[in-house]
């Protein structure tokens, strides 16, 4: 499906919305399945991913809070404990480019969610991300890595060795087609990093954002928190920058600033 010219995660969500109890497999032939699966597995084993799993709407074990995305995916890849998106998850996001105090709250902040039994959700990426999945770790709690490239992709590299521990220990998630992403260009690709978010938040039951720039990508899962009656923390630093908009943008739609850690942990219990 991935491979037709145009295909998006709105046109398949639309797609299957039409055929609701369908499953990928009828919407192309079997042998155009086979060969790409063939492909598929070929290009994982390259890239040393020897084990894996695979998520697939109405067909096993596929978390029912995924559909309260605006289009929820069909499939996602899996590597480590599935059963991790069962617990109780949060998601702790923000800038790639974050200040050192920006590092310390998303730090402390993941510390705190692990002594509370939650689990620590985040992108991967750099700067506020990684902080809260090493927090998270540094803590011995536990943490899920929902990425913007397909498994055994790293991106940024430098997160190659945190991306591999989480996988081995805990849960690294991908709704990335992987022989789309193989071949079509670096622009078109990024894409995948915003649709990512929308999944991140479907998964948790709340978005905590630490620091974030005005067209930061952060705020598609701000948005999609929203839309999805998801709670939605905004630290109170970001309040106070007097350059953005969005924070109290998306406290008049519903957003919870956050004064202190207790503003958080009422709303959650």
């Amino acid at each position: 499906m991935w491979l037709k010219q145009g295909t998006t995660f709105k046109s398949v969500a639309e797609l299957f919305a039409r055929d609701p109890a369908a499953l990928p497999s009828d919407f192309i032939s079997r042998g155009e399945a086979e060969e790409c699966a063939t492909e598929t597995l070929a290009l994982l084993k390259q890239r040393n991913v020897h084990r894996f799993g695979i998520r697939v709407h109405h067909a096993g074990d596929y978390p029912g809070k995924l559909r309260d995305a605006k289009y929820p995916v069909e499939m996602l890849y899996y590597r480590g404990a599935w059963e991790l998106t069962e617990t109780k998850c949060v998601a702790v996001v923000g800038t790639r480019n974050p200040t050192p105090d920006g590092i310390q709250r998303a730090d402390r902040l993941a510390r705190e969610l692990v002594a509370r039994d939650y689990t620590v959700v985040s992108g991967l990426a750099a700067g506020i991300d990684t902080a809260a999945h090493t927090g998270a770790l540094e803590a011995k709690g536990r943490t899920i890595a929902v990425i913007g490239t397909p498994l055994g992709v790293v991106y940024p590299k430098e997160n190659a060795q945190l991306q591999e521990r989480i996988a081995a220990d805990f849960t690294v998630i991908s709704q990335v087609p992987v022989l789309r992403y193989e071949r079509q260009k670096v622009p078109q690709n990024r894409l995948f990093f915003p649709e990512r978010n929308v999944t991140m938040s479907a998964l948790t039951e709340a978005t905590i954002i630490v620091e974030a720039g005005e067209t930061s990508g952060t705020l598609v899962q701000a948005r999609a928190a929203l839309h999805q009656g998801r709670k939605l923390f905004i630290l109170d630093s970001c309040f106070l920058r007097s350059d953005l908009t969005w924070p109290q943008r998306f406290a008049d739609q519903g957003a919870i600033r956050v004064r202190t850690p207790d503003d958080i942990w009422k709303h959650l219990a």
